[in-house]
C-alpha cells in the first residue's frame, strides 16, 4: 500500500483509526447483500399487480457488455468482441419488457429512464431506439421525464450521439475516472483527455446539455497533485454534475481486480488525503457538494432538491427522481416497489433460459418489514442531508421512545470522538466529517449485526 505522504489533522486521523471498517454504500436499505431467494417470480408478480393506474414509475435497462475490461470495475458486465451476443440480449430484453407490461395496469407515469452497464453505447443505434420505445398503452412519458444514459467516451460513435439526441435523451454520464496516463495504464483504461473533450462538445452540439462525469479516488499511483490536476482539467468542460467515488477493491467479488497490484493502492490515510484534495478543488472550481460523493453547479436541480428536502438516493447514487417504483430490465438489474426489492439473475444463460420459458428472470430480493422502512428512512435521510431528527421519526411511526436506545449509546461514543453532534434526538454530521456518513448509517443497519457480508472501506 502507498503510505500517507503528509500529515492528517489529529481529529481525522483518530476517526480513521477508530472507524476503519468496511461498511455498505447504502444505495438501498436493506442492501443487496441481504437479498435472498425468498423473493421469487410469483412474489414480484403480485407486487407489480398491486400498482395502480397513474402511479409514477422509473425504468432501468441494464446493458451488461463492454468492449474491454477495466480492472477497477465493480459492475456486472461481460467483454464481447462480436455484436451477436448483444443482439441476442436485445431480443431477451424485449421479451422481458413484454412480460412485465402484460402485468401492469395502464397509464403508468414514467418519470425517469436510465440505461446502465456495462457500456450502453455498445448498442447499435436501431437497438437503442427499439429498447427505448415504450408501449403507449402502458406507459406515459412525463413531460419533465429524464432519460439518462451511461457512456464510455472511448467507444461512443458520432452516429450514437445523434441517435441519443434524436430519441430525447436528456442526460449522459461519462466514465472519466482519472486523466493521468500512469493511473489509466494501472487500471487498463487508456482515455485521452482530448477524446473526452471531443465527446462532450459533440453532445452539446447535438443538444444534450446535461452532462455528468464519474471520477474515482483511491486508484493506483494517484497523488494529491495528480487528482487536483484531473479536477482542474475536467472542470474546464463544466459538466453539470461530478460524482467522486472511492475505489472499492473487492477482488473476492470481482476477480479481475486481482490484476491491480495492491502495493500500488493508497492506504486509508492516503485515501482520505486524496478525497479531501479532490473535494477542496471541486469547491474551488465552483461545485457544491451534495451528500457524500456528488457535486453540482449552483444552478443544478439536484442542489434545488437538496435544499427543498426532496433529494433521494438509489442504485444510481443521489437523484431527483420522485418515483416510488423502479422497474428493472436486464441481467442483474434491480427494481423496487413499495413492498420490497427484486433482482434479476446475473448469469446470462439463466436470464436467457427463464425468458425463453416465458418466466421473469427473478433470482432474489427482499420484502420490506416495518422495521426496514423505519431504518431505511433514517439511513437515506442521513446519506442525503447529513442529519436526522430521530424524534420526528419516532412520532411518524408511533414508536416507543426507547426504539433507538441502542443506537443512541453508540452515537454518544461517536459524539465523544467528534464524529457527530447530538442535540436532544437531532443527529448532525459536521460537513468536515461527511466522508464518515456511511459509518454513522451503519449503526442503524440491523443486518450488519448478524450478516458477515464484506463491504467497502468507509472512506
Amino acid at each position: 500500500m502507498i503510505k500517507q505522504s503528509e500529515a492528517i489533522d489529529a481529529c481525522h486521523k483518530a476517526l480513521l483509526d477508530k472507524y476503519d471498517r468496511n461498511v455498505p454504500r447504502y444505495t438501498s436499505y436493506p442492501t443487496a447483500t441481504h437479498f435472498d431467494s425468498g423473493v421469487n417470480e410469483q412474489i414480484y408478480h403480485s407486487w407489480i399487480s398491486n400498482l395502480n393506474k397513474g402511479d409514477s414509475v422509473s425504468l432501468y435497462f441494464h446493458i451488461p457488455f463492454c468492449q474491454q475490461l477495466c480492472w477497477f470495475c465493480g459492475c456486472s458486465t461481460k467483454i464481447v468482441k462480436r455484436y451477436n451476443p448483444v443482439q441476442s440480449y436485445v431480443e431477451l430484453l424485449e421479451k422481458e419488457k413484454k412480460l412485465i407490461t402484460e402485468l401492469l395496469p395502464s397509464s403508468l407515469d414514467v418519470r425517469h429512464i436510465h440505461f446502465g452497464g456495462g457500456s450502453p453505447n455498445i448498442l447499435r443505434c436501431e437497438d437503442f431506439s427499439r429498447i427505448l420505445k415504450l408501449s403507449n398503452e402502458k406507459f406515459t412519458l412525463h413531460k419533465q421525464a429524464e432519460i439518462a444514459v451511461e457512456v464510455d467516451p472511448r467507444t461512443i460513435s458520432s452516429q450514437m450521439i445523434v441517435t441519443l439526441a434524436k430519441e430525447g435523451v436528456t442526460r449522459v454520464s461519462l466514465g472519466v475516472q482519472d486523466v493521468n496516463l500512469k493511473v489509466q495504464k494501472a487500471i487498463n483504461r487508456i482515455q485521452p483527455y482530448e477524446k473526452i473533450q471531443q465527446v462532450v462538445d459533440s453532445f452539446r452540439l447535438n443538444g444534450i446539455e446535461k452532462i455528468n462525469f464519474d471520477l474515482i479516488y483511491g486508484l493506483p499511483y494517484q497523488s494529491c497533485e495528480s487528482i487536483i490536476h484531473t479536477i482542474d482539467l475536467v472542470s474546464k468542460l463544466r459538466p453539470d454534475r461530478i460524482s467522486l467515488f472511492g475505489y472499492a477493491h473487492v477482488p473476492w467479488m470481482r476477480r479481475h481486480q486481482l490484476l491491480i497490484n495492491e502495493t500500488n493502492l493508497p492506504d486509508i490515510y492516503s485515501r482520505f488525503q486524496l478525497y479531501q484534495s479532490a473535494v477542496d478543488r471541486l469547491k474551488h472550481q465552483g461545485y457544491v457538494q451534495i451528500g457524500m460523493d456528488h457535486f453540482a453547479l449552483p444552478d443544478d436541480e439536484m442542489l434545488k432538491a437538496k435544499n427543498e428536502k426532496t433529494l433521494k438516493r438509489n442504485f444510481q447514487g443521489y437523484t431527483t427522481d420522485p418515483a416510488q417504483v423502479l422497474l428493472g430490465f436486464g441481467a442483474s438489474s434491480i427494481g423496487y416497489t413499495q413492498e420490497g426489492y427484486v433482482q434479476n439473475t446475473s448469469a446470462l444463460k439463466d436470464y436467457e433460459l427463464a425468458l425463453n420459458q416465458n418466466r421473469l428472470p427473478v433470482s432474489r430480493g427482499i420484502q420490506l418489514s416495518s422495521d426496514d422502512l423505519i431504518r431505511r428512512e433514517v439511513i437515506e435521510t442521513l446519506m442525503c442531508y447529513l442529519e436526522v431528527n430521530l424524534e420526528m421519526v419516532l412520532a411518524e411511526y408511533n414508536l416507543d421512545p426507547e426504539f433507538f436506545s441502542g443506537e443512541l449509546i453508540e452515537l454518544k461514543t461517536m459524539e465523544k470522538a467528534g464524529l457527530v453532534r447530538i442535540k436532544n434526538l437531532h443527529i448532525t454530521i459536521p460537513a468536515e466529517n461527511r466522508v464518515f456518513v456511511r459509518s454513522v448509517c451503519s449503526l442503524f443497519d440491523s443486518f450488519l449485526k448478524t450478516n458477515k457480508a464484506q463491504h467497502s472501506l468507509p472512506v
